[in-house]
């Protein structure tokens, strides 16, 4: 049996999908899983434990497979990514429509509930990666981020650096050196593996809506989240060592410039979190509205 799953979308999309692609591999245990995801996730890819192969497609590009036996769409509600999975002629087809896309659920229940209804039974809290070192005493800050609206302000990331000392190591992913660099002058900014190890083995995390944060829920590194314009209650961590920090407004999350209530996130309020995150002996998900 063949089963195509498409999802080209990035880190933190690829990372919230994790329960429902170890959902099929438990359901089909002899299938092979194929997925349709950006060649740069590879490394990624290889850590979920589902995937059998890795489809290089960018997003909403023509799928490169033919008459999967089952096709699931995890990346979205169409009519795009429905047309592109009907194109490989698939025997039967997992997808939600515009009628039944579950608006107001969080991410990963979102794919787990289309799952479900299929017959095929998901944990939404088997998301962890395997382990792949000891945790050590650095501390993350990454202020990039896909799009302005979700990026706080990099003075703020420098001033709960400069509180936090010697520990901090400030990554940056693709076209965000310079803005690292208002921060740190040398941030660490290596391969996609690299910083997965460097984020697995951290002390703390201090980040955005980004990848990044999805990563540290992953290895269950300590992490304090700030929100903007999307709530932390459909894209934050369900449960571990975390605090999101989100002032309850919403708006749009492809906007250029930081989402006014990511504004009203204080440098104060992200080192108190630390101290609590890094205090606290519970391991459930925080959120905070204030």
């Amino acid at each position: 049996m063949r089963i195509l799953v498409l999802r080209a979308l990035g880190l933190g999309d690829l990372l919230t999908a994790v329960p429902a692609l170890r959902g099929l591999r438990f359901a089909f245990p002899r299938a092979e899983i194929m997925l349709a995801a950006p060649a740069w996730l590879a490394d990624a890819v290889e850590r979920i434990d589902a995937v059998d192969r890795l489809l290089p497609t960018a997003e909403l590009a023509p799928i490169d497979f033919a008459e999967p036996d089952l096709a699931v769409n995890l990346h979205g509600r169409g009519p795009q990514s429905v047309e592109l999975l009907k194109a490989t002629a698939p025997r039967h087809l997992v997808t939600y429509g515009q009628d039944n896309w579950p608006s107001e659920r969080h991410e990963v229940l979102r794919w787990c509930g289309l799952l479900q209804r299929h017959g095929i039974r998901c944990d939404p809290y088997d998301f962890r990666l395997r382990p792949v070192g000891e945790r050590g005493d650095r501390i993350v800050i990454h202020p990039g981020a896909s799009t302005g609206a979700r990026r706080w302000p990099v003075e703020r990331y420098a001033a709960v650096a400069r509180e936090l000392g010697s520990e901090v190591v400030v990554t940056a992913g693709p076209g965000e050196l310079d803005l690292a660099r208002r921060i740190a002058p040398e941030p660490f900014a290596g391969s996609l593996s690299e910083l997965m190890d460097l984020v697995a083995t951290a002390r703390l995390v201090i980040c955005g809506d980004t990848g990044v944060a999805h990563v540290a829920t992953a290895y269950r590194t300590p992490s304090v989240l700030v929100f903007g314009p999307v709530s932390p209650g459909l894209w934050g961590p369900l449960r571990g060592p975390h605090r999101a920090l989100w002032h309850g407004r919403t708006g749009d999350t492809f906007a250029g410039e930081p989402d006014p209530g990511l504004l009203e996130i204080t440098p104060a309020e992200v080192l108190d979190a630390v101290g609590g995150v890094l205090c606290a002996s519970e391991s459930s998900a925080r959120v905070t509205s204030v």
